[in-house]
């Protein structure tokens, strides 16, 4: 090499980084180029969905799984048992599925304290009488100390999909009507502000929340005009539609005005540089429509509490790029990319 010659930065690949699990970038070349192609021919093919759609007789199950790493385990609107609960039924929801089954998995690690693991323990059995769902089955494993950093937490939920639903990340459409339930930015700046003390802890809380039932207030008023729903939750809200586009082949755009960022939010993303389009959520979903039921499932989206700050954020506009852009405040356009690397490590 020449002096003063400047290598060229080269990715990993040869060792698991904390980016991979970020659900941007890196998570999608983890999948792409290692696991999946691990798997052969047992890995089903198509996009990747929040969940999986299984025909039983002329029943259509949905099944999802996830596991939860949070740290700190317990913050401002809820805690690692909760959320646990509502990000696996919002997966089978995504698909237009109501919840039927849960699972629950433990890895605890040796000389984690009972009365906590018993307060998150309890916190998933209210969650779930709360959203109208048992937890039928389950496995508890304990580990060394110092092999699980306290508590890891697996969930797995089976459910039923709604007559007339069939949304799917393929199905965006040129003309199509991007909607978001509600304020963005909430799980991700609360987790981060608990984390590492900031003032802000006490004025924000996590949106994490079911949202099964606004999915079916959404079904029964459009059915499959509504193409595509997804929970922008690891990645934010730029990776969930990015992940849109290219399974889609579309190209969509965003008006920066219309997009709900609370000022705390905005405020906390700020102080520590982030882009609120990139922060974790939830408790609320990205849905793309059909334009001639837009207004009708705002509507219906607004009626109940879920969904009563949702608004439109932006459209599909052509199928020549595959990307998504931003209209700006001052009237030009830039590129909305995946997140690269880890944002905000152990966000769910």
């Amino acid at each position: 090499m020449s002096i003063g010659a400047c290598p060229v930065p080269r990715a990993e690949t040869e060792r698991v980084l904390l980016g991979h699990g970020s659900g941007g970038q890196l998570s999608a070349e983890l999948l792409r180029e290692v696991i999946v192609p691990a798997l052969g021919r047992a890995a089903r093919t198509g996009a990747m969905e929040d969940g999986a759609l299984i025909q039983v007789d002329a029943h259509e199950l949905v099944m999802s799984t996830d596991t939860f790493v949070v740290n700190p385990r317990f913050f401002a609107g809820g805690d690692i048992g909760s959320l646990a609960v509502h990000g696996t039924i919002n997966d089978l929801a995504m698909m237009g599925a109501m919840p039927i089954a849960l699972s629950l998995a433990l890895v605890i690690e040796e000389g984690f304290p009972i009365d906590e693991l018993r307060a998150i323990c309890q916190s998933v059995g209210e969650a779930a009488v709360a959203a109208g769902v048992q937890v039928v089955t389950g496995d508890t494993k304990v580990v060394g100390h110092g092999d699980a950093d306290g508590l890891f937490v697996n969930t797995a939920g089976l459910g039923r999909r709604l007559a007339g639903a069939c949304p799917s990340a393929t199905r965006a459409a040129i003309g199509d009507v991007v909607l978001v339930s509600g304020p963005i930015g909430r799980h991700g700046t609360t987790v981060m502000s608990t984390r590492i003390g900031l003032d802000f802890e006490s004025d924000i809380s996590s949106d994490s929340q079911p949202l099964h039932r606004l999915v079916e207030a959404m079904v029964a008023v459009a059915g499959e005009a509504i193409h595509v729903m997804r929970d922008p939750t690891r990645g934010g809200v730029a990776s969930t539609l990015n992940e849109i586009a290219e399974a889609s082949g579309v190209q969509i755009c965003l008006e920066e005005t219309a997009i709900p960022v609370p000022p705390t939010v905005a405020a906390v993303c700020e102080i520590l540089g982030l882009d609120p389009l990139h922060v974790a959520n939830e408790g609320c979903l990205v849905a793309v429509v059909a334009p001639e039921v837009a207004d009708v499932v705002l509507a219906a989206m607004r009626a109940t509490p879920e969904g009563r700050e949702a608004c439109a954020i932006g459209r599909v506009i052509d199928a020549d790029a595959v990307r998504v852009v931003m209209s700006t405040l001052v009237g030009s356009r830039r590129i909305v990319d995946m997140l690269i690397g880890e944002q905000l490590p152990r966000i769910c």
